[in-house]
């Protein structure tokens, strides 16, 4: 597949939701599900706002979804600005994903591309074409920002 000028838009709207995580003093990682062309859902990360370690964007986005579809496999296509971890990648696995979209590697606990390939893992009862890159440097000067302030208190 190809990035297309609606993958940006969309992409566009997981950077706000980041920006909305970063503004909480929360990890700067926002996510939006698209099914047909339409918003689902969407979430940022949550995990210092409600003490929960699994309320990463992607899995606050994918709990939205299910409550509006009524049905735990959403399907559709997830944008996010940070490449999901293992933890990220299983639950688009149960979820069904039909597509990820993401901006930036995490070298250091990606799952998608960069320690693991889950997307595309032969072993799993469910795959998905996995495309990254989308504005993924303005993604990642948010994620850089955010550490550096973090750094300097």
């Amino acid at each position: 597949m190809t990035l297309t000028a609606a993958d940006a838009q969309w992409m566009r709207v997981a950077i706000d939701e980041a920006e909305r995580a970063g503004d909480r003093d929360e990890v700067p990682v926002g996510a939006v599900l698209v099914i047909e062309g339409a918003e689902v859902a969407r979430g940022h990360n949550r995990t210092i706002v409600d003490r929960d370690p699994s309320a990463h964007a992607e899995i606050v986005a994918l709990r939205a979804a299910a409550r509006v579809a009524g049905d735990h496999r959403v399907g559709g296509t997830l944008y996010v600005t940070l490449e999901p971890c293992v933890m990220c990648m299983g639950a688009l696995v149960q979820a069904r994903v039909q597509r990820l979209v993401f901006a930036a590697r995490d070298p250091k606990a990606g799952a998608a591309v960069s320690l693991y390939e889950l997307g595309s893992d032969a072993r799993l009862n469910h795959r998905f074409p996995v495309e990254e890159g989308l504005l993924a440097e303005e993604s990642a000067e948010l994620l850089r920002a955010f550490f550096r302030r973090r750094r300097s208190c």
